[in-house]
């Protein structure tokens, strides 16, 4: 016997008729006419990924709670530390609260912690260092740090058990992060959701109506009522919704070209959404088809593919793969390229 599980939302009996025999009949005839939408169920390797990348994205979530917490504290401390340092969490920040959280109160022996490379005066942070803080608030502190630390630690395992687990899937991750707006960590995301080849789905067009990326069709006679799209794979359209707020930003980009272009007419939301679909869709190409993402826009900076070439080879080096030294993809373009 072969289990397979079908779509409820798409085999539903009509309104009013729900009987369990009479649905296992329907079913089965639909089954036998090839009519009966199944449900995707990777296979076990592929879900251990997924389990991974889910885990590691709620993480990132904590941290972002913590960081909210811990200037919620500050604030009550009468401590103006975020408004002199951009990152509350790099690493001059993370110096500068944990000796606040051991007890450090002397404003001038804190701002001596802050690194040479911040962007504000040795006074401007002395002044915004000077508060009122109570014991149980330093107490608080340094149990925010702790959580802080642990999550930092599990995040950066999770990244060595990603990395080795997906080995064998280097090359889909290297062609995958090479292209605009996608990174390393949002390439494994994607891959762990859609699988390396993203075999199961034998044309963009199903991997869009599975993610639920492309725009709905609510016709009636002959005319459109509705364009929203369908629910979809929600860990996919986050991933993609993230790659495409990044790639409409990078400067000279088809990605941007087409947001541009469609922005006075769809408004800033519809926009941005018909880049995400065709983000899904050429990321579909690259890893079924095996082929490496050109950018063929006259406009794009070499300097800044250059630049990203090499802070990706980097990234991807300190994970364990393989890769050249810069991917000769980023760095080149066809003479006389217009277009994607």
């Amino acid at each position: 016997m072969r289990c397979h599980v079908a779509q409820a939302f798409s085999n539903r009996a009509p309104r009013g008729r729900k009987l369990d025999y009479r649905d296992a009949e329907r079913l089965v005839r639909r089954r036998v006419a090839r009519e009966l939408f199944l449900s995707f169920v990777p296979g076990p390797e592929q879900r251990g990924w997924r389990s991974m990348t889910r885990m590691r994205v709620q993480l990132a979530r904590d941290r972002g709670r913590i960081h909210s917490q811990v200037e919620a504290l500050l604030e009550a401390m009468r401590i103006k530390l975020s408004s002199v340092i951009p990152d509350l969490f790099g690493a001059s920040g993370q110096r500068i609260l944990q000796a606040l959280a051991e007890g450090e109160t002397d404003a001038q022996r804190l701002a001596d912690l802050g690194d040479d490379r911040l962007q504000c005066t040795e006074e401007k942070l002395r002044d915004a260092l000077r508060g009122r803080e109570t014991p149980p608030q330093q107490k608080l502190l340094k149990l925010h740090m702790q959580r802080l630390q642990l999550g930092d630690e599990q995040i950066a395992e999770l990244n060595r058990m990603i990395a080795e687990a997906m080995k064998p899937h280097e090359d889909g991750v290297v062609r995958l992060a090479e292209m605009p707006g996608f990174g390393v960590d949002s390439a494994q995301q994607y891959i762990a959701e859609v699988g390396p080849e993203a075999a199961t789905f034998p044309s963009p067009g199903e991997l869009t109506s599975w993610c639920g990326t492309n725009p709905g069709s609510n016709e009636s006679a002959e005319q459109n009522h509705s364009g929203r799209s369908a629910k979809g794979n929600k860990y996919v359209r986050r991933v993609l919704t993230e790659v495409a707020q990044a790639t409409v930003k990078a400067k000279g980009s088809h990605f941007q070209v087409v947001f541009h272009r469609l922005l006075p007419r769809l408004g800033y939301k519809q926009a941005l959404w018909a880049v995400v679909n065709r983000v899904n869709r050429v990321a579909w190409k690259l890893l079924h088809d095996k082929v490496r993402f050109v950018e063929q826009s006259l406009e794009r900076d070499a300097k800044a593919q250059h630049d990203r070439a090499q802070r990706l080879a980097r990234e991807l080096r300190r994970l364990g793969y393989k890769v050249l030294n810069p991917p000769p993809q980023l760095l080149h373009m066809p003479e006389g390229a217009h277009g994607l």
